[in-house]
């Protein structure tokens, strides 16, 4: 009797050795994992303090990911063929020289209007550009509507223009000879900066009206026709353009296609004379 209680109890006592021997390798496992998590959080807290302490270290590496991860993006860009993905700069706009014609006065926008279609020129930066000569000629005492005629004359209102002698810009400066004037702007290259040219040509104009004590001789001395025996009728061209732009400023209807005043080389001067007549003028 008692050796087949024992027989029967066999099953029982296998299966509590079994579900004993399974809670101890639960147990030990849990201990495993616990101080596994222990150990690799001692080591994240460990990390985090060298490079929190080490900054150089932390930038560099994230220098090195932050490297990986846009190549890997810009690989996945020329793969797909959309080049202006990777040359897309949102804030390009803040470097256009243009303003919404609206953003103008009634007389400022009726003389954008009327360069753009005059000179065939878009009318956002020509708004621009009428908008900074009404603001430097206040400043100046200079009639706004002169210094868009120079533009107009001397340039046609292209920002790149340069003349044999070597005048830039929309009005046809010396950058050479007023690299001090440029300073204040960064350099002479801000001689090809529309805004910069208008501004440095202002100044230059308004030095030549002042030492010749008229405008035609203002104009003259502004063109570098001082030393010579005519200006080939440079100044009768600005204030001709002048009165046009005057009669569109009164509302006056005027035609885009009137016949544009067209600049002229000075005559040649006496030897070393050019020299002189563009110093005179430029200085």
């Amino acid at each position: 009797m008692t050796a087949r209680s024992d027989l029967l109890s066999l099953p029982r006592q296998a299966r509590a050795a079994l579900v004993l021997f399974i809670k101890d390798i639960g147990q030990g496992l849990l201990v495993v994992s616990h101080n596994t998590l222990a150990l690799v959080g001692f080591a994240v807290v460990a990390v985090g303090l060298v490079f929190a302490s080490q900054a150089d270290l932390r930038q560099q590496l994230e220098g090195q990911v932050l490297g990986w991860l846009n190549a890997r993006h810009e690989a996945r860009v020329e793969a797909s063929g959309d080049v202006l993905a990777l040359m897309a700069e949102p804030e390009a706009i803040s470097r256009a020289t243009a303003v919404d014609p609206k953003e103008l006065t009634r007389q400022q926008a009726l003389v954008a209007n009327y360069l753009a279609r005059r000179y065939r020129v878009a009318p956002e930066p020509v708004s621009r550009l009428v908008k900074e000569a009404w603001e430097v000629g206040q400043r100046a005492r200079v009639d706004p509507t002169l210094i868009l005629s120079i533009m107009a004359i001397e340039s046609g209102f292209n920002p790149f223009a340069q003349s044999a002698v070597g005048a830039q810009g929309l009005m046809q400066v010396m950058t050479r000879v007023h690299d001090d004037k440029y300073e204040a702007f960064g350099g002479n290259l801000a001689a090809f900066d529309p805004i910069t040219n208008l501004r440095v040509g202002v100044q230059v104009l308004k030095e030549c009206i002042q030492r010749a004590g008229s405008l035609e001789e203002g104009l003259r001395r502004y063109v570098g026709a001082t030393n010579l025996p005519d200006d080939t009728g440079y100044a009768a061209r600005v204030l001709a353009e002048q009165d046009l732009l005057k009669a569109v400023v009164q509302g006056r209807n005027v035609s885009p296609s009137a016949p544009r005043p067209i600049r002229e080389p000075a005559s040649a001067p006496a030897p070393g004379g050019e020299q002189v007549a563009m110093t005179a003028v430029m200085r």
